[in-house]
């Protein structure tokens, strides 16, 4: 399989991002139900994501992380571009299923307001999943040679 894994990755994020900002439209349009339909759209591509991801990195990659290879401000950048990204995914997580049960439930005054905080914390991750893949796999500088 030569499938570039995590370019597919970042298109996964890029999708999700694009659902969502399509989702948000939509319910401020007052257009509940193509609202339904990008976050469910959404959520199974961000479900994709994370499938690929850990595929990728525990199979492929054996758990061994690409390195940034860049210096002082740089790397200081990214590193901070990084945590930020996985600390928020991981915060994500359980704030999506929480937001889309109170969906399910029609518990609509909770799911708004657990949703204004959901949104722009998953539309983060999104955007900068595809950002930490452009840094990794086409910004990354040269190794220095010891």
């Amino acid at each position: 399989m030569n499938v570039h894994l995590p370019a597919v990755n970042a298109t996964l994020n890029g999708v999700a991002a694009a659902f969502l900002v399509a989702g948000l439209l939509a319910i401020k349009g007052g257009r509940r139900d193509l609202h339904e339909r990008c976050m469910k759209l959404a959520f199974v591509a961000s479900a994709a994501f994370l499938a690929c991801y850990l595929y990728y990195h525990f199979a492929i990659a054996k758990g061994q992380p690409t390195r940034f290879h860049g210096e002082g401000l740089a790397r200081t950048g990214y590193l901070a571009l990084l945590l930020s990204h996985t600390v928020l995914a991981v915060v994500n997580l359980p704030m999506v299923l929480r937001t889309f049960w109170l969906a399910h439930k029609e518990r609509w005054e909770a799911h708004r307001k657990l949703a204004k905080w959901t949104f722009p914390i998953w539309l983060y991750v999104s955007v900068t999943g595809v950002a930490v893949y452009v840094v990794l796999y086409h910004l990354n500088p040269t190794p220095a040679v010891s």
